[in-house]
C-alpha cells in the first residue's frame, strides 16, 4: 500500500469532544487509584521475555500514562489505562495476593497450608512464571499445590505452565475449573480459532506502538501477552452452585455462572477469608456482551441474575470482593454496592433494549437513542471501557433476533466489494466520493467519512488517497474513542491501511489445545476444513481402528466430512482400513506424521493412497486475512 504512514495530530472536532469528557465526569476522584495501589509490595524488572530473549510483555511500556492526556486520547479511557497499568504483587487480604499488570488478566494466589492455590494462570507461562517468581520473592518458596480456571477464556488458563508442569498434575496436583470448561476453550480456540484471533489482534492492539497516538490500553487490561499458550486439562469439575472444595486446607464454595462472561465460568467465596472472587463477572467496566474479536453472544439477563444470586450467598459473608482483572473493592457495603450497580448495569440494557425492540426499531437506531440512567453513569465501573452500550445492544438484539432486522432491502444486499463499486458508481465516482470526504474531515464528521470512504477502498484498493484519507478518519475516531478496544480497532484500521497487514501477534491455537482435543473434536475441527466446492465429486471412506477404543469411519461425499464410531446403516464400506495406536491417528490428522510414513506404525488393508487423497481435501485457514480492505 502506499501513503502517509506517520500518525496525525486530534482533529479539533476530536480535541473539543475529549475537552468535554473532561468538564463532564469527576477527574479528581482518587478512589479508584487509591484502590488500585492499596496493597502494592514490590514489581519485578521491565522486561518479561522467552528463553530466546524475545519479549512477551513490557511493564514499562505503559509509563506514558503517567503524563496528563492529550488531545489524541479520551480522557476516561486514559484514566482506566492509568489504573490498569499498575503493576506488581498486591495483597487483598492476608493470604490472598494478586499479581496485576503483567498481562491482560489477573493472577491470584491463595496461600494453603503447604504451598499455593494458583488462580487463572494469565494469557502466557512467561508472564505467569514471572508473577509466580515475583510472589516468592516476597512471600517464599512455598509449592504450587493446586490451579484453579475460573472460565473459559484463554487469558485465564494459558499461562498453566508457567506455574505447574503436566507431571506434577499428574502426581497429585488438582486443576479445578467449572463444568464444561475444557469443551468451550477448545472450541472457541480452535473451531473458529484463526479469525477469533485475527480480529483479536485488531481489539487488543498488541502490534500497535505503545503511546499518545496509539494504543493506550484495552479497558479490561492493557493487551495480550505474546508468549506460550499452553492448556493443562481439569482434573476435577465444579458442577454445581454451593459446592465446596478445599485443596492445600484452602476451603472454597462455589457459584456456577454459566451463560455470563463465558459459557463456563464460575465464582468463589472464601469463608476463612470473607472474600469474594467474583471472576469476570463483575470488573470496573461495562463488559461484552458480543466481544468484537467474536464469541457466542453473552446473556445480559441471566448475568445480572447470577450477580443477585452472589449478593444473596455471599453478601453477609464478604468484605471485600476482586476479580480477575482490575482491583479489588474493600468493605462489605461498598462491595455488595459495587455488584448491585453491575448487576443493574447489565439488566437495565437487556431490558431496555427489548424494550426498544418492541416498538419496532433496528440495533443501529437502538445503539444511537439507549442512555444509560445518570445514577449508573456516574459511577465510573460502569463505563464502556471494553464493552460498550452501543454494540452491547447491537448484541442483545442479535441474541433475541438475529443478524436480520426485519426490512426486506436487508435480505439480499450485494457483498461489500460489489455494493461498494456500485455506491461508488451512484455517487459520481471515486474523485468526487473523496473530494465530499475531505470536505465532512474537515466538518468534523468522521464517522460519516469513515463510512463513505469504505466504499471507495472497497471499490478500488488501490487509490492512495482513499486509504489515506479512511486512515486519517479511523485514527481521529479512534483518538476520541472512551473504549480502549474501539481505539484498538480503530487505530489497527488505521495502521494496516497505511503500511499493510502486520499479522496475529497472539497465537491461541497451539499444541496443547490440539492435543486434548477429543477424537469427535479433532474430526469437527478436520470438517471444517474442508474445501467444499473442490470436494463435491469426491467419495473416500476410510475407517480408522484405533487400539482401546475401537472402530471410527470417515466419509468425505457431497463436500461433507463426516465421522461415525462403530458399525452401522450409517457406515459405508472403507476404501481403506487402517489399525493403528490413538497417537499416530493424531499424529496422521494433524500433519505430523505424513501419510506415507504410516505404513510403520500401522496395519493398513486397502488403498493407502486414499487416506492422502482424503487428507488433500482439507485447506489451510489464513491467519492474516484482509479486515479494512477487501
Amino acid at each position: 500500500m502506499t501513503g502517509n504512514t506517520q500518525s496525525k495530530s486530534a482533529q479539533p472536532a476530536i480535541s473539543r469532544s475529549n475537552d468535554e469528557v473532561l468538564r463532564r465526569f469527576p477527574f479528581d476522584d482518587t478512589q479508584d487509584m487509591d484502590a488500585a495501589r492499596r496493597g502494592f509490595m514490590g514489581t519485578a524488572p521491565s522486561e518479561i521475555t522467552t528463553a530466546d530473549g524475545r519479549v512477551v510483555w513490557d511493564l514499562e511500556a505503559y509509563g506514558f500514562l503517567a503524563q496528563d492526556c492529550p488531545p489524541t486520547a479520551n480522557p476516561s479511557l486514559w484514566r482506566q489505562s492509568r489504573l490498569v497499568a499498575e503493576h506488581g504483587l498486591f495483597e487483598v487480604v492476608e493470604g490472598i495476593y494478586q499479581i496485576r499488570g503483567f498481562d491482560l488478566s489477573n493472577m491470584t494466589i491463595v496461600e494453603g497450608e503447604r504451598g499455593v492455590l494458583v488462580i487463572d494462570p494469565l494469557i502466557s507461562s512467561e508472564t505467569a512464571a514471572a508473577g509466580l517468581a515475583l510472589y516468592r520473592s516476597h512471600r517464599g518458596e512455598r509449592p504450587v499445590t493446586g490451579v484453579l480456571y475460573t472460565h473459559s477464556h484463554v487469558d485465564h488458563f494459558g499461562g498453566v505452565k508457567g506455574v505447574v508442569t503436566d507431571e506434577e498434575v499428574a502426581a497429585g496436583v488438582p486443576v479445578l475449573a467449572p463444568e464444561g470448561f475444557l469443551e468451550h476453550a477448545v472450541s472457541e480456540n480452535v473451531y473458529a480459532g484463526t479469525a477469533m484471533a485475527r480480529r483479536a489482534a485488531y481489539m487488543y492492539g498488541a502490534a500497535l506502538p505503545k503511546g499518545p497516538q496509539g494504543q493506550v490500553g484495552a479497558g479490561l487490561g492493557q493487551t495480550t501477552s505474546t508468549g506460550s499458550v499452553g492448556l493443562i486439562p481439569p482434573t476435577l469439575d465444579i458442577t454445581r452452585t454451593g459446592q465446596t472444595e478445599t485443596v492445600d486446607g484452602i476451603r472454597m464454595v462455589f457459584q456456577l455462572t454459566p451463560g455470563t462472561e463465558a459459557p463456563s465460568e464460575l465464582n468463589i467465596h472464601f469463608p476463612d477469608h470473607a472474600a469474594l472472587c467474583m471472576a469476570e463477572n463483575a470488573t470496573h467496566n461495562l463488559h461484552n456482551l458480543l466481544t468484537l474479536r467474536g464469541a457466542e453472544v453473552r446473556d445480559p439477563r441471566v448475568w445480572a441474575r447470577y450477580l443477585t444470586e452472589a449478593i444473596t450467598l455471599f453478601g453477609d459473608e464478604t468484605d471485600v470482593a476482586f476479580a480477575s482483572h482490575h482491583w479489588p473493592t474493600w468493605g462489605r457495603e461498598r462491595a455488595m454496592g459495587f455488584l448491585a450497580e453491575q448487576r443493574d448495569l447489565y439488566a437495565y440494557l437487556h431490558d431496555q433494549t427489548l424494550r426498544l425492540i418492541n416498538q419496532g426499531m433496528t440495533p443501529l437506531e437502538i445503539a444511537e437513542v439507549i442512555e444509560m440512567p445518570p445514577a449508573l453513569e456516574k459511577a465510573w465501573h460502569t463505563h464502556g471501557y471494553y464493552g460498550s452500550v452501543s454494540h452491547n445492544t447491537k448484541a442483545i438484539y442479535q441474541r433475541y433476533l438475529g443478524w436480520f432486522d426485519g426490512n426486506p432491502a436487508h435480505l439480499w444486499e450485494h457483498p461489500p466489494v460489489e455494493t461498494a463499486k456500485r455506491y461508488v458508481e451512484f455517487m459520481g465516482g471515486a474523485q468526487e466520493v473523496l473530494r465530499r470526504a475531505h470536505e465532512s474531515f474537515a466538518a468534523g464528521d468522521f464517522r460519516w467519512v469513515a463510512q463513505v470512504v469504505n466504499h471507495v477502498v472497497f471499490a478500488d484498493p488501490v487509490n492512495a488517497e482513499a486509504l489515506s484519507l479512511q486512515a486519517d478518519a479511523l485514527e481521529q475516531l479512534g483518538y476520541g474513542s472512551e473504549n480502549g478496544t474501539w481505539r484498538n480497532f480503530y487505530l489497527m484500521g488505521a495502521l494496516e491501511l497505511r503500511r499493510g497487514p502486520v499479522g496475529t501477534p497472539t497465537v491461541t491455537s497451539s499444541p496443547d489445545f490440539l492435543r486434548v482435543l477429543t477424537l469427535d473434536q479433532l474430526f469437527d475441527a478436520l470438517s471444517i476444513r474442508v474445501d467444499g466446492p473442490r470436494s463435491w465429486d469426491a467419495d473416500i471412506t476410510v475407517r480408522w481402528n484405533v487400539n482401546g477404543s475401537g472402530p471410527v469411519t470417515l466419509r468425505l461425499y457431497n463436500g461433507v466430512l463426516t465421522h461415525t464410531a462403530g458399525s452401522g446403516r450409517a457406515v459405508a464400506d472403507p476404501d481403506v482400513e487402517v489399525t493403528l495406536d490413538e497417537a499416530d491417528l493424531r499424529s496422521v490428522l494433524l500433519g505430523l506424521l505424513p501419510p506415507s510414513e504410516l505404513a510403520g506404525h500401522a496395519t493398513i488393508t486397502g488403498d493407502a493412497a486414499k487416506i492422502t487423497e482424503l487428507l488433500g481435501h482439507l485447506s489451510a485457514p489464513d491467519p492474516d486475512f484482509a479486515i479494512v480492505t477487501p
